[in-house]
């Protein structure tokens, strides 16, 4: 790889960010910028070729439903389970239109489970390190949700997932108004121990 190669990637990687709702202009993002962030993600890396991750796509009309089915199941589960919260309730019901895009994220489990399931969902957040990174690239703010209704087994059937598959969460994708904010790591000397020899 040229320097000028390396340099690109090096720059990328350090100016990706979680850029949420909040800091989008309510404006619609290409489609074809989410298909390259789909196509993008379909290259990580996946061991045995299982290729674990699903997508689910939800712009216009399809996000006010994602939002109604989320609130719904939220309202009926919690209600049971004694721990509704109506704010909670409400974030679910319109948060969601703040988004341009929401892309429902998913793990479908190795029918044979040739691979321990920790690599497939590995695989899957590979993918969705490679949807961030592209939509960096486009200068489109996104950010991975795993709150709500994410990791409940009830919500596996709104998204035709079996029992043994996984919602990971849902990708949040707009586009930016303002700067994108800095971050901070620690320096990578403090995580590192090399041993030679």
């Amino acid at each position: 790889m040229s320097q000028e190669k390396a340099a690109l990637v090096n720059t990328l990687i350090r100016n990706r960010r979680s850029v949420f709702q909040q800091q989008y202009t309510g404006e619609k993002v290409d489609d074809a910028i989410i298909r390259q962030m789909l196509e993008n993600a379909n290259w990580a890396p996946t061991h045995k070729l299982t290729e674990p991750w699903r997508f689910i796509v939800f712009t216009g009309n399809g996000i006010q439903k994602l939002a109604e089915e989320q609130s719904a199941l939220y309202r009926q589960v919690t209600t049971a389970k004694g721990t509704y919260a109506e704010d909670r309730y409400q974030n679910l019901l319109t948060k969601p239109k703040l988004s341009s895009h929401i892309i429902a994220i998913a793990m479908k489990r190795d029918e044979k489970k040739s691979l321990p399931e920790i690599e497939e969902i590995g695989a899957v957040y590979c993918a969705v390190e490679n949807m961030y990174l592209t939509a960096s690239a486009y200068g489109v703010g996104c950010y991975l949700s795993t709150g709500g209704i994410a990791h409940w087994e009830e919500a596996k059937p709104l998204f035709n997932l079996a029992p043994e598959d996984k919602l990971i969460g849902f990708l949040h994708v707009g586009n930016i108004k303002g700067p994108v904010p800095d971050s901070r790591r620690k320096p990578i000397d403090e995580k590192v121990t090399w041993v030679d020899g």
